[in-house]
């Protein structure tokens, strides 16, 4: 039998997703907090792990801090390099009371705990401390999310070991609440206009510093309701818009300004995985063609297990 994908109905979870993304927030804040800037602002990303998502391994002064939310036992677990730890469930209940305990777990811990208590990239947002309406937590719908993110992180994982240049980790903006990949040309893009909704002009202009190709994948949310998956070009080239894309499903979004392919689309094909590549392929190569990328620099053969890459 195919590996079977979960549906992703935005609607029916939205409640839980807009209350997760807000906890993914305020973990990714701390991250955010105790991090030196790191190039187009990865140091601020989570990871797919194993139990759900990660910040990774997080330096302050002669240890280390991690932080998973385990989506297998609905924990938020707090680790640090000398052996101590401390946890939260993940449950029904107010955003303030999650962000005064997640500053409770830090500083038993002997964190420092001030980071950001403003939500980044959703429109009137109010204060974590702020937050009290209570909050839904479907512990099943969380879970099918992260198992969407296991296959989709895993084409992501495929398609980037086919570049040689400049390329992102696979990784989770707890800002935007999407699954990202971007390749660079290696040139200076023009400044970014800003203007993000959410976002410091600095933050945003810093992230697109660089000419690239991204892909990504998003839950939906209110302003576009439905699973899917993007592609875009920064700056985007003359004639991007009107390239040919795979698979059939795929199309021009002039409203957002983005290639998208439905979710549902990718879960129901014959092979989910290569329905995913073929789109990752061919909005890149319309992006790297159109841009004049020197694409026999940049590009190899993907990776195979065991195998390594042929150097002539």
């Amino acid at each position: 039998m195919r590996d079977d994908w979960p549906t992703l109905d935005w609607p029916a979870w939205r409640e839980t997703a807009i209350a997760l993304q807000l906890r993914t927030q305020i973990v990714g804040k701390v991250r955010l907090a105790l991090t030196p800037w790191l190039n187009h602002s990865w140091h601020v990303p989570l990871y797919v792990s194993a139990r759900g998502l990660t910040t990774s391994a997080i330096p302050f002064g002669d240890r280390l801090l991690e932080i998973d939310f385990d989506f297998v036992h609905d924990r938020l677990i707090f680790i640090t390099s000398d052996g101590r730890s401390r946890g939260i469930g993940l449950h029904a209940g107010s955003i303030a009371e999650f962000h005064k305990t997640v500053i409770a777990c830090l500083d038993e811990l002997g964190v420092p705990s001030a980071f950001d208590g403003a939500p980044s990239e959703m429109p009137d947002a109010t204060p974590f401390a702020e937050d009290h309406a209570h909050r839904p937590y479907d512990a099943e719908a969380v879970r099918a999310f992260w198992h969407a993110l296991i296959r989709i992180a895993r084409a992501f994982r495929t398609f980037r070991t086919g570049f040689l240049g400049k390329a992102s980790p696979v990784h989770f903006f707890w800002g935007s609440f999407d699954l990202a990949a971007t390749r660079f040309s290696g040139r200076a893009a023009p400044r970014h206009p800003g203007g993000v909704p959410g976002l410091p002009d600095a933050v945003t202009c810093e992230a697109y510093s660089h000419e690239e190709a991204s892909v990504g994948f998003w839950p939906g949310s209110d302003a576009y309701p439905t699973a899917a998956f993007y592609a875009y070009a920064y700056p985007s080239p003359p004639g991007y818009a009107a390239a040919a894309v795979a698979p059939e499903a795929a199309a021009w979004d002039a409203t957002l300004g983005e290639f998208i392919l439905p979710y549902e689309a990718v879960r129901t094909a014959p092979d989910p995985q290569a329905a995913i590549l073929a789109f990752c392929h061919s909005t890149y190569d319309a992006a790297a063609d159109l841009a004049h990328w020197d694409r026999d620099a940049l590009e190899c053969p993907l990776g195979r297990p065991r195998v390594p890459r042929v150097v002539v």
